[in-house]
């Protein structure tokens, strides 16, 4: 169940440790270490987040394998797998938890230790979840960045509904074990009556689910769909591209990796953007800062990503004010 690729890698990087000078392995086994814990699978967070992680660390001073260690921990959308990912952190005694991946990573860091500094990463409202106390002054060994992705799926709707208009349904797809899935429901509901539109609710947790939630939308004569906010949407991208192609079924998702893969529009946080900034987060604290006294951080700027390409295979004309806005249109 635990996986540990950092440790994985680090063997591997050194081939016959006892090769080393003794001094040599002296100084990397003093070196602080990062413990970073995600919901996420290695795969998807190597491609798209660790690059932008890294970046943050390298601008307060710190870089991997050389003057701080990362022991990895990926939970690959079962989050089940958490409370033990985060116990062999804690075991290995690391400086800092790097929590990403929703709120559920950060819960069990916290579960696990009171006096370890924890930064989280997560779309879910912080003080809701019970993450920390106040936004401004968190109290404890807790701190980090809110992404306010489940704050944004009212945006989302007004969006898919302007690109396809008209009085059919739209679908809304959720995870059920998202910790604000309550609070999506509401946001949504309360703005499909706000734009007259009736939405249509699947769920899905696992990728059998996603497979069957797509056949129901469609069956159900909806006009588009919004996958909301979930942190293990992410790491099957290719799947709800491939599904959407297939039903023919217009989509808007949260983040740009899916336009980027042949979806056709997300609205939602810059996501690397927040990566960098929890990493110097991190590094601040390895430098002797305080979680108590880093407020959550929280973005200020959200963008638009169209692919045209998807658009005109799907014969939809999206509106010029859009385009315009649009912070990339994939052409």
């Amino acid at each position: 169940m635990t996986i540990n690729i950092a440790r994985r890698k680090f063997i591997a990087a050194l081939g016959s440790a006892a090769a080393w000078p003794l001094a040599a392995r002296a100084q990397q086994q003093a070196l602080p270490v990062i413990g970073f814990l995600s919901s996420l699978s290695p795969d998807y967070t190597t491609r798209f987040r660790l690059s932008a992680f890294h970046q943050g660390l390298n601008e307060t001073g710190y870089i991997e394998g050389g003057n701080v260690l990362i022991e990895y921990g990926f939970g690959e959308g079962q989050y089940d797998w958490l409370p033990s990912l985060v116990a062999d952190l804690v075991d290995h005694k690391v400086a800092v938890i790097f929590a990403s991946g929703g709120s559920d990573p950060a819960k069990a860091a916290k579960a696990a230790t009171a006096t370890i500094p924890i930064v989280f990463l997560s779309g879910a409202d912080p003080i809701k979840t019970g993450l920390v106390a106040s936004l401004n002054r968190p109290e404890g060994n807790v701190t980090g960045v809110s992404l306010l992705g489940s704050a944004l799926e009212a945006k989302r709707l007004g969006l898919i509904s302007e690109i396809v208009p008209g009085t059919a349904s739209i679908g809304v797809l959720v995870n059920p074990k998202f910790p604000d899935v309550d609070l999506e429901l509401r946001e949504l509901q309360e703005a499909a009556s706000a734009i007259n539109r009736q939405i249509n609710i699947v769920r899905a947790s696992k990728k059998p689910e996603i497979d069957t939630a797509f056949t129901t939308v469609a069956q159900q004569g909806a006009a588009a769909l919004l996958v909301a906010q979930d942190p293990f949407f992410a790491t099957v991208i290719d799947q709800f591209v491939e599904l959407a192609a297939r039903y023919k079924l217009p989509a808007i998702y949260v983040q740009r990796e899916f336009p980027e893969a042949g979806g056709l529009v997300s609205y939602g946080t810059d996501f690397a953007e927040q990566y960098r900034q929890a990493g110097i987060y991190v590094g601040k604290i390895l430098k002797g800062a305080k979680p108590a006294d880093l407020p959550i951080l929280q973005p200020t700027k959200f963008e638009l990503v169209i692919n045209l390409k998807t658009a005109n295979a799907l014969g939809l004309t999206i509106p010029h004010n859009l385009l315009v806005l649009a912070d990339q249109v994939i052409e």
